[in-house]
């Protein structure tokens, strides 16, 4: 009797902490003769919001021998003689965010080089795609469809995840078509993986597979936190072993609106670097914790220099928001936009100090190289720092096949001098080319390397 007692007093425990806990507010509890817990009528609300994308994309196939052999060619199943092109298809998924704009949120990777997107909804009906804009560095590309009645994922508020809370991933894994998956959040805020310039994933060990990328990843109450976008597996596998990357919905919401106003994400340049701040640094630093970004160089004239950082300042906080390393300055940096200020508490000699930082424009900063030369023609000049805190004329971009690209410059080349003069700024790089007008001696730095490169 006693033990029956205690059976009873238990059920009667489980059953009002289940049916008191938000997690589990409105949803059924296990009884006998009662549904089991369930998260139907969630995902029946989100998933018209979560979509299937397919890409179509030509690829051109090199120039070779055995492509003239016509039993290659069929066994390979490569197109036809006359045909260096051979179709390429891929299947991922999106979420729509505005369903009277037709806006679909989705990862850059699922569209990428695609010459035609679609989107199938969860009606089966399939709807042409337009591109509107990507950002390959954080991965995230919006797309736009022209249908009504779409129905749109409302938005989450990725920062107030926590480790442990229960999500499900939404999405179309191997082309099988709509999926749902559940795990919890398996932790925050990682970085240094190598899958982007700008990290700062969630976590999950909700099962997440090839043609989830681009889905959606929602919280019990069905608003969307984060934007499913890779995994881990060992050997370079892939299938899912409970490791699982999510974009922050913040992240990918700011860059999204930028996306839909400019086509393109209009970075603030701030013109310094940093690193982690290491238990020793801080040591060294008469710092008694060892968490901040320690400021490694300032460009002279940057934005950072002009609002008074200097190397050995340690960033412990940007607009309001910890930071524990570069990465997060890094992220707050690189989701901001021109002229957008960001405030920097800062360690400087053992005291606390906020530093105002203007984010420059860098197209203000930046020189086509055909108004300086025209051998310098199809070259996108820039503004960069020596190591000795110097500035010097670096190439940003150059385009293959043009004359500056012909006359042997590359992308990221740092010009050390032009005709043996330094170049620090564009007026000086222009003197320095006129001063020798038959040819023009690059002193340039590639890497590590440094060698001359001469132009006639």
């Amino acid at each position: 009797m006693k033990n029956g007692l205690r059976v009873w007093l238990a059920g009667v425990w489980v059953t009002a902490l289940v049916t008191l806990s938000p997690a589990w507010a409105g949803l059924p509890f296990a009884v006998d003769g009662q549904k089991l817990p369930s998260l139907a009528d969630m995902v029946e609300r989100v998933i018209p919001g979560v979509v299937n994308i397919a890409t179509t994309s030509h690829v051109n196939l090199p120039d070779h021998p055995l492509f003239n052999d016509p039993i290659f060619r069929r066994f390979f199943q490569l197109p036809s003689q006359g045909n260096r092109q051979k179709e390429s298809r891929s299947l991922g998924s999106g979420v729509v965010i505005d369903g009277k704009q037709g806006y679909v949120l989705t990862n850059h990777h699922v569209i990428d080089k695609a010459d035609a997107i679609s989107v199938t909804l969860r009606d089966g009906s399939s709807l042409k795609a337009k591109l509107v804009g990507v950002d390959k560095e954080t991965d995230v590309a919006v797309i736009q469809v022209a249908a009504k009645g779409l129905q749109a994922v409302p938005l989450g508020d990725s920062d107030t995840l926590r480790v442990g809370d229960f999500v499900v991933a939404m999405g179309n894994p191997f082309g099988l078509g709509q999926t749902v998956t559940s795990g919890i959040v398996s932790a925050l805020g990682r970085k240094g993986l190598g899958i982007k310039g700008y990290e700062d994933f969630i976590q999950t060990d909700a099962s997440i597979n090839p043609g989830n990328s681009g889905g959606a990843l929602v919280d019990l109450s069905g608003k969307l936190v984060g934007i499913n976008t890779a995994i881990l597996s060992p050997g370079g596998g892939k299938g899912n072993v409970g490791i699982g990357f999510a974009i922050p919905i913040n992240m990918a919401n700011q860059v999204m609106s930028q996306l839909v106003e400019h086509g393109e994400v209009r970075r603030g340049l701030l013109g310094a670097q940093a690193q982690d701040l290491t238990p020793e640094l801080a040591k060294a630093f008469g710092m008694s914790g060892g968490v901040g970004a320690a400021v490694t160089r300032v460009v002279v004239g940057s934005a950072a220099y002009q609002a008074g950082l200097r190397p050995g300042d340690v960033v412990i906080e940007a607009n309001g928001r910890p930071v524990r390393g570069a990465s997060d300055l890094h992220n707050v940096v690189g989701l901001a936009r021109v002229g957008d200020t960001i405030a920097m508490k800062v360690i400087r000699d053992r005291r606390e100090q906020t530093f105002r930082v203007v984010l420059a424009n860098p197209e203000a900063e930046r020189m086509p190289g055909e108004k300086i030369d025209p051998r310098l023609k199809g070259a996108i000049f820039g503004i960069d720092a020596d190591d000795g805190e110097q500035t010097l004329v670096k190439v940003v971009k150059v385009t293959p096949g043009t004359a500056a690209w012909q006359a042997g410059l590359r992308d990221e080349d740092r010009l050390l001098s032009v005709n043996r003069l330094p170049v620090p700024d564009f007026p000086a790089l222009a003197k320095a080319v006129r001063a020798e007008e038959r040819q023009m001696l690059l002193n340039i730095q590639r890497g590590e390397e440094k060698y001359f490169v001469l132009v006639r």
